[in-house]
């Protein structure tokens, strides 16, 4: 079992009733769903926030951090 996990998520991600964490039964699943994930953050949310991503043993981790 793979996980797609938000960290802190912010309103914006609150709104759009997106989930904080998903599994996948193989890591391309949970990959493309990350990465697509981090895409529609990244254009569509208010940019009051940064975005980022790590896996760690075929779990991917999106954190989300005011801007600076």
């Amino acid at each position: 079992m793979y996980k797609v996990k938000v960290e802190n998520p912010c309103s914006c991600f609150i709104k759009n009733g997106l989930s904080e964490l998903q599994d996948f039964e193989t890591k391309e699943q949970a990959k493309v769903t990350a990465d697509k994930l981090l895409q529609q953050m990244k254009r569509t949310f208010c940019q009051k926030h940064e975005f980022s991503m790590i896996e760690k043993f075929g779990d991917f981790t999106i954190s989300i951090r005011p801007r600076r």
